[in-house]
């Protein structure tokens, strides 16, 4: 990499958000607040649009309720030691459901409501 290219990559910051699309967004919503802990950022039409965000920490996720996209994604969030040891407390707490996985190394993964798959890796987590 150039010199000049790390300088234009700290001058133009490239900041993204995954939009993950769901069938009912007011059901995904309730999952991502009331289960995973995400706040809700905004939410379009005064709350009674089909497109909001939900942010945690620094991980901000957009849903998107469209009825024509049954397609799924995943999203892979890395956390500290001590993120993993709070996200297993709260599994317990919450009762949520989720398996140990394999996608490259250990992971939790814990499936939406609709599918879409969260990947915790565990690779410190020895």
């Amino acid at each position: 990499m150039t010199e000049q290219t790390r300088e234009e990559q700290n001058a133009h910051k490239w900041y993204s958000r995954p939009v993950l699309f769901v069938a009912d967004v007011q059901r995904a919503l309730r999952f991502y607040v009331e289960r995973l802990g995400f706040e809700k950022a905004w939410h379009e039409d005064d709350g009674n649009g089909k497109v909001c965000q939900v942010n945690r920490a620094e991980c901000e996720v957009i849903l998107c309720e469209d009825p024509d996209r049954q397609d799924r994604a995943r999203l892979f969030v890395s956390l500290t030691p001590d993120g993993i040891a709070q996200l297993r407390r709260e599994l317990i707490e919450h009762s949520i459901p989720n398996k140990k996985s394999w996608w490259g190394y250990d992971v939790i993964q814990i499936d939406d409501p609709d599918g879409n798959e969260l990947l915790f890796p565990l690779e410190d987590d020895k």
